[in-house]
């Protein structure tokens, strides 16, 4: 057993043994707080407290587009915020045209509409968080504000590149999992997002006619030779930075303790992710290890990750970049704590881009653009035909990442697996065998992440919205209305359990345990506070429950 399981059970077991006996769950006690949340969860950059950054220690920096004039709000906010107002250095096409360590101090990018944050650590506009989060503000008619986040990601394509991590100048090389499709079309098919006149129709069009334009560009970023994987005709997460990521600053003990794991329990895949180095290296091994690991004289976090005699490689930094593109930070899928990523074309992504290329399809055609939805759908297809030829396995009958580098697929069982499902790519015969294998997942309380206890956040016992919702929307698309009902009830049940032990909603739950205790060993170790997508998922399930089945 891996000595984060062990930390984990005995910690667990403590905190079990301590807890008090909880209060009866009220779901209407719950719904009270989600309808209020949003509003404690709502930031505009002319908040001050949106500038506000545990993660890293800085003095409160505003940027700006590189030529954008400032806007009258913002120079109001100057000095009510006592914050810096800067601007990037040049206009920014594409990921890391501007570079975190070009930047002075690192600070908040500009975006135009207020906007919802996760909560506690997270309080920046994340990438792939504000789609549930849209689906929640829809659900709970806020439509002027789920339009303005997505008018948010569009300004973040035409002015940084790419819908970014989140606005932090930190994440100016990385996106995330692409939901921009999916948000155009939340907004566009919600009739109350434009006033239902004449003017309010030609107004949408003209919305969606520069969505669409941005969306393109956008999509572009995953077909960028580094986002290729290999030769398969997939497409893997890459981040384009190097070394550790500064916003872990605040969690300086993650990287140390990712060593001690790999040196305290050898294996060889883990051992490839070291190198030999001192914890005050000299000036000659400073510049090798700025070639095998990472430059320790320009970055705190590269400084401090040593442990024993070791060093983190090159090659895990990157890979751990790639992961936190992914969002799925930290689990076991791709190697001991994610460090492969790049090496592997996954299912989540593939089926993303997939469903994004049937939305552009799906738009041009409302564009009336008949060429530009043929290519999308040639695009799709070709997609779908390289998923069915590296990504399913018949015998196992299931969905699993691919290792383009070794050439194999994987065999660590994930949530994700039925993403391909919710994209529409699945066929029949693919859903029905899918929809057997349930039981990997399934706990009492919802969808487990995966069925191996790491210890880390992404994988067993714990359960996350944004996951759960996929799978149970996916499957309820497929017919598999019963199993849809159940798991999303579940969920729901164990985010009452944990609001009435507490008065909160978290990031994140023990769905073997039903409840919100979690006890993570490395990486993120808090259960935060808010919870933005996990407010909305709630919120969806709830609708699919007074649905009921068909």
């Amino acid at each position: 057993m891996k000595w984060s399981h062990w930390f984990c059970v005995a910690a667990l077991a403590a905190a079990n043994a301590q807890a008090p006996a909880p209060a009866a769950p009220d779901p209407q006690a719950t719904l009270r707080y989600v309808h209020a949340a949003w509003d404690s969860l709502t930031r505009s950059v002319t908040d001050c407290q949106s500038l506000t950054d545990v993660k890293v220690a800085a003095v409160s920096v505003l940027y700006l587009p590189a030529g954008f004039a400032t806007p009258p709000d913002v120079t109001a906010a100057e000095q009510r915020c006592h914050m810096k107002v800067a601007f990037l250095p040049r206009r920014i096409e594409k990921l890391a045209d501007v570079r975190p360590e070009e930047l002075p101090t690192p600070g908040l990018l500009y975006l135009p509409n207020p906007y919802v944050v996760p909560g506690g650590r997270f309080n920046e506009m994340y990438g792939w968080d504000s789609f549930f989060i849209l689906l929640g503000l829809e659900a709970d008619h806020r439509e002027a504000l789920a339009k303005g986040i997505v008018d948010n990601f569009l300004f973040e394509v035409e002015h940084y590149g790419a819908v970014l991590n989140a606005n932090r100048t930190y994440y100016l090389t990385r996106s995330q999992p692409p939901f921009l499709t999916s948000m155009i079309r939340a907004v566009i098919e919600d009739p109350a997002s434009f006033p239902s006149t004449p003017a309010g129709r030609e107004q949408a069009h003209d919305w969606l006619e520069h969505a669409y334009m941005v969306a393109e560009k956008d999509y572009s970023t995953w077909t960028r030779p580094e986002h290729q994987a290999g030769r398969t005709g997939l497409t893997r997460y890459f981040d384009y930075g190097s070394g550790p990521v500064p916003e872990m600053a605040d969690a300086s003990t993650y990287y140390p303790d990712v060593i001690r794991a790999l040196v305290e329990h050898p294996s060889a895949e883990g051992m490839a992710f070291l190198v030999k180095g001192s914890e005050h290296p000299n000036a000659a091994e400073a510049a090798r290890l700025k070639v095998t690991s990472c430059d320790v004289r320009a970055s705190v976090v590269c400084a401090r990750a040593w442990f024993s005699g070791y060093r983190l490689s090159r090659d895990f930094y990157q890979g751990d970049r790639a992961m936190r593109e992914s969002g799925f930070d930290t689990s076991d899928r791709f190697g001991p704590f994610s460090g492969a990523t790049q090496h592997f074309a996954p299912v989540c992504l593939n089926s993303l881009l997939f469903r994004y290329e049937r939305d552009l399809a799906h738009l041009a055609h409302l564009l009336a653009l008949p060429q530009d939805a043929r290519k999308w759908d040639r695009r799709a297809n070709a997609r779908a035909a390289a998923m069915q030829r590296y990504l399913w396995q018949s015998k196992q009958g299931v969905f699993a990442d691919y290792d383009f580098v070794r050439n194999r697929p994987s065999g660590y069982a994930f949530i994700t697996s039925l993403y391909p499902l919710w994209a529409g790519l699945a066929t029949r015969e693919q859903a029905d065998k899918m929809e057997a294998r349930l039981s990997v997942f399934e706990r009492p309380g919802g969808l487990a992440t995966s069925n191996t206890n790491t210890g880390l956040q992404w994988d067993e016992p714990y359960g996350w919205a944004p996951t759960n919702w996929i799978a149970v929307a996916g499957l309820d698309a497929m017919g598999f209305h019963t199993d849809a009902l159940r798991i999303a009830g579940h969920f729901d049940a164990t985010v009452d359990a944990g609001f009435a032990a507490d008065g909160t909603i978290r990031e994140k739950y023990n769905v073997e345990a039903g409840n919100a205790q979690v006890t993570v060993s490395a990486g993120y170790t808090q259960n935060v506070i808010g919870f933005g997508w996990t407010n909305a998922v709630y919120l969806k399930f709830k609708q699919l429950a007074e649905r009921g089945a068909p």
